[in-house]
């Protein structure tokens, strides 16, 4: 993670806000931008003796062309809550992910009853070291980093969900390298004149915490790390120098919770960004131009818009607790005219049914086809299978190199274009592979590695061989 020129000021404090009254009422700029205003004034809620924070901000700002979407992050002593063994840390802020100005200079304004910006901003709770007397500042371009990816993907956070980062937060040594996100335990949903503003809070976690949230479910994680001061206690604070996992720590019972929790409500990670393919094999390789072929060596057909937002509504929906699985309607309604799409619509439950398609492609039934990912994709088969597929989920791998898309559907899904008579169907790029819980239960095992150069082979087989040898 490259450094970015950042740099100290004081906060403005509260005490010199003038009221303002609603976005651009009367075409007069606010003194004190009222988005902006409305954070610090639940900041002031929670530290009302530190008026004027430490904050970084970025010397150009994003909407006269910086680099960094965020305007401010205030960073805050918090002196924990000793009747809650909650121990002393740094409390950052964020300040842009909302609409701070209600101009459209970054977000576009859509009136007060809706989400303000994107909705939410980003907070991080640091564990104060002894003798510290001033926060770091790493924690905020590791949120400005997070900010730039809403920004440039436009996918938005939500509690629960969960961040691979594959590198330590504060590019040190430390076994934190991963993130989840949950609600701020302290600030409160505020309502700003440009719509609602939730906390999010960033929490740092290990590599095995990681896939266990990845192959059960964020909250379940968290709620585990709740339990154990040094993984962060009631308010989750991240401790950089943490050398054990949750489950290093009490093997047994955390390890079971995990297990059981799998078994009994299966995983709500619907899908990743990975490195995949996938080759239809049901025609010769050089019909080029039969219209079941989809060109993955060369130059991969785009996805349309509709499609996208399909398979973005198809994420969003398996983030849903104890929702019904379905996946949107490949036939949806033509848009109103009346006004633009906003960039929120796609992650809005009617979103599917509001898209033009701008073409008319048709679904084709596939007799074989071969499945590539690279080796981080592959190991969230497991989870597919049994934390999605065999609890009636979906679950999608949306590759970052291109618009190739592979969902596995189960029988229990509805709206999916793969059926039970054809199970492999494709809709441009995008492949549906439907597996009966019956073959999901065969598929698991047995597994053969093979390196013949090395003349070595490992099999992985079911305890029945093991059990019966004679077999």
């Amino acid at each position: 993670m490259k450094p970015r020129v950042t740099r100290f000021i004081r906060g403005r404090g509260m005490d010199e806000v003038r009221p303002t009254s609603g976005a651009q009422a009367h075409g007069l700029v606010p003194l004190f931008p009222p988005g902006l205003q409305a954070i610090y004034g639940e900041c002031r809620r929670l530290y009302p003796e530190q008026a004027n924070p430490l904050q970084v901000t970025a010397i150009v700002k994003y909407w006269l062309g910086g680099p960094d979407p965020l305007d401010y992050i205030s960073m805050y002593r918090n002196v924990g809550c000793p009747a809650q063994d909650v121990q002393e840390h740094w409390h950052y802020v964020s300040f842009g992910l909302s609409d701070l100005y209600g101009d459209n200079r970054v977000h576009e304004f859509t009136g007060p009853d809706g989400p303000s910006g994107f909705g939410f901003e980003l907070t991080f709770r640091l564990k104060r070291e002894v003798g510290e007397t001033a926060p770091p500042t790493w924690p905020a371009e590791l949120m400005q980093g997070l900010a730039r990816y809403v920004f440039q993907s436009e996918n938005t956070f939500c509690s629960g969900d969960h961040v691979s980062w594959h590198s330590p937060l504060d590019n040190s040594e430390s076994r934190i390298q991963h993130m989840l996100l949950t609600e701020d335990p302290q600030m409160q949903p505020i309502q700003t004149p440009f719509g609602t503003v939730s906390f999010l809070q960033i929490v740092g976690v290990c590599t095995e915490e990681l896939q266990a949230a990845q192959q059960w479910n964020g909250q379940g994680i968290l709620e585990l790390m709740r339990g154990v001061r040094v993984a962060g206690g009631p308010w989750l604070i991240t401790d950089m120098r943490r050398g054990e996992t949750i489950f290093e720590i009490d093997p047994q019972l955390q390890q079971e919770r995990v297990d059981q929790g799998i078994e009994t409500e299966g995983s709500n990670l619907s899908g990743v960004s990975a490195k995949c393919v996938w080759d239809d094999l049901s025609r010769p390789p050089e019909d080029e131009e039969d219209s079941r072929s989809i060109c993955i060596g060369s130059q991969p057909r785009r996805l349309s818009d509709k499609d996208t937002e399909q398979i973005r509504e198809t994420l969003r929906k398996g983030l849903e607790f104890n929702s019904k699985a379905a996946l949107p309607p490949i036939n949806s309604q033509k848009q109103s005219h009346e006004r633009p799409q906003s960039r929120k619509d796609s992650l809005e439950s009617e979103s599917s049914a509001a898209i033009v398609p701008h073409e008319l492609v048709r679904t084709r039934q596939l007799e074989s086809v071969h499945l590539k990912f690279n080796q981080e994709s592959g190991t969230l088969l497991p989870l597919c299978l049994r934390g999605r597929l065999l609890h009636g989920r979906h679950f999608t791998y949306k590759s970052i190199n291109g618009d190739t898309a592979i969902t596995f559907v189960s029988t229990g899904v509805e709206g999916a274009f793969a059926t039970e008579e054809h199970p492999y169907a494709a809709h441009g790029p995008w492949l549906q592979i439907l597996l009966t819980e019956e073959f999901v239960e065969q598929m698991q095992l047995p597994k053969e590695y093979s390196w013949p150069e090395k003349k070595l082979k490992i099999s992985v087989l079911p305890d029945s061989v093991f059990d019966n040898p004679l077999q």
